[in-house]
């Protein structure tokens, strides 16, 4: 009894047990719905507002770019209608120059309509008078034949020989005109290109002395430098290659050499030897040799500063020696290194304003008198001797050819000689290049106006252009115009078998004939 009663109490307190365990599940499950459900309503409510939010702000948005839409929409109208005015303008200004056109195209039309019944009249008018001149020529045949008794076949013959007569005369006087303007177009054209590259290219004036004289401050000095039984100054020509001459001038030691760069490498150890005292053989050998070796470095200086000068490129050793060289040689005291450099750039300016290689023409003016570094060395003139000199440092032949025939010395090739001849010319006849003395310039003046005058025919004649020029005037009764071209031919002749003068002599003959008649 005991065991089933407490069976039944174990079952109840069980059941009682599952039924408390159920109704807390139960609880537990509802208030677990329950916070679900309100989470789910905070989850709805969030949404909800953020849905509003995203709402607003593409409402936003979409207002915003309807208002953009509708800025862009009203500035292309805008510009629409702005481009649509300008195209109505345009075309209202070409259909007013068309309408203009138009009313000159009429115009032209009926002054055209004019001229072609003008031509017509004249044209009927000359039909005319063609027929007139025929019916005339016809007449005046007949009467010719019957009074010269010729036949008209003999009357053609000779009437074409007139005419074949008058017509080679008439195209000699136009070949002849047509001749002298080609002259005087191109003589025009050359004197403008010479004076621009003489306005361009500025020159100091050259007075130089050439004589190589030492001056000495005592005539003891004269005793040292002799030496005992002329030893030293035997010594001393025997090392320079010069000779010394020393004479009754006070004050002074003159040396005589042919090369020019011997005579200055004496000149300065003179000078050296009188500055240092000690003057004998040892001494003397010495202070040549020294000297010698530097004037064969300044040599070598002062020919690549002439090639710097010239704008060109550095050239050959043998080339620039040769350069140097020509700094201690003079012609009618300008020295002619500085009247090389000025060629070349002379005739570079020419150069560029004829179109041609200023680089190459440049070359052959720096280098047109290197044979005269040499001319004592090598045969023939010192054109001809540069010429052999560049050909063989592989110098080109446009430069070759042009330093060659710079004096007519070989034809040349090209315009390049024609220029370097022409550059050489300027530079040697611009005032200030050459020193001349007044005396000798109106002697070659007189001369000159003497020569001209000697000539039967001659009324008077004048030097001009610092006497680089001659017009000679002639009595029109004595000499026609062949006798005058004639005439001018002689004149050069005998200036140039008679005279010496640098550059060129141009002469002028001027025939005139003056017919006067008075009217009473």
């Amino acid at each position: 009894m005991t065991s089933l009663a407490n069976i039944v109490q174990d079952g109840a307190l069980a059941t009682a047990g599952g039924a408390i365990c159920y109704l807390l599940l139960w609880w537990k499950d509802r208030n677990l719905e329950e916070a679900k459900r309100l989470e789910a309503e905070a989850l709805l409510a969030k949404a909800r507002n953020e849905a509003e939010a995203v709402l607003g702000t593409a409402r936003l948005a979409a207002n915003q770019e309807a208002l953009k839409l509708r800025h862009e929409i009203d500035s292309s109208f805008s510009a629409r209608c702005a481009e649509r005015a300008e195209l109505e303008r345009r075309l209202g200004e070409r259909e007013a120059l068309i309408n203009s056109q138009l009313e000159r195209v009429a115009d032209a039309e009926k002054r055209v309509s004019e001229q072609r019944a003008a031509l017509r009249q004249q044209t009927q008018a000359l039909e005319q008078r063609q027929h007139e001149l025929e019916e005339l020529t016809r007449q005046t045949g007949q009467q010719l034949q019957k009074l010269a008794g010729l036949s008209q076949a003999e009357a053609r013959v000779a009437f074409l020989k007139n005419v074949e007569q008058e017509a080679m005369r008439d195209a000699s006087n136009l070949a002849r005109h047509i001749l002298e303007d080609a002259k005087n177009k191109a003589e025009e054209k050359a004197r403008r290109i010479i004076g621009i590259a003489i306005q361009r290219y500025a020159a100091e004036h050259t007075f130089e002395n050439t004589t190589a004289s030492i001056a000495l401050q005592g005539d003891e000095i004269k005793g040292r430098i002799i030496g005992r039984e002329g030893r030293n100054i035997r010594a001393f020509e025997a090392a320079t290659g010069v000779t010394v001459l020393i004479d009754d001038t006070p004050g002074a030691v003159l040396l005589s050499g042919f090369d020019p760069v011997r005579r200055e490498v004496a000149r300065e150890s003179m000078l050296r030897l009188i500055a240092d005292g000690r003057i004998h053989p040892t001494r003397i050998e010495e202070i040549v040799a020294k000297v010698s070796q530097e004037m064969d470095e300044t040599i070598v200086r002062v020919g690549e500063e002439a090639v710097m000068k010239a704008g060109l490129p550095p050239m050959c050793l043998e080339v620039v020696k040769l350069l140097g060289r020509l700094h201690f040689r003079h012609s009618y005291s300008q020295n002619i290194l500085d009247h090389s450099v000025e060629v070349a750039h002379l005739a570079g300016l020419m150069a560029g304003e004829l179109g041609l290689d200023v680089t190459t023409a440049k070359r052959a003016g720096l280098l047109h008198d290197i044979g005269k570094a040499a001319s004592h060395e090598a045969e023939g003139p010192h054109a001809v001797a540069g010429a052999e000199l560049l050909k063989r440092c592989g110098e080109s032949e446009a430069v070759v050819n042009a330093v060659a025939s710079h004096h007519n010395d070989v034809p040349s090739a090209g315009a390049l000689g024609i220029l370097v001849s022409a550059a050489d010319a300027i530079s040697a006849s611009r005032p200030g290049a050459r020193s001349e003395s007044m005396t000798t310039y109106l002697k070659r003046v007189e001369d000159l106006e003497r020569i001209a005058g000697s000539f039967p025919g001659v009324e008077k004649a004048f030097a001009v252009q610092a006497g680089r020029e001659l017009r000679v005037f002639v009595l029109p009764e004595k000499i026609d115009d062949e006798g005058a071209f004639a005439l001018a031919r002689k004149i050069a002749s005998t200036i140039e078998n008679e005279l010496q003068y640098p550059g060129q002599i141009r002469i002028i003959v001027i025939r005139e004939t003056r017919c006067v008649e008075l009217a009473k």
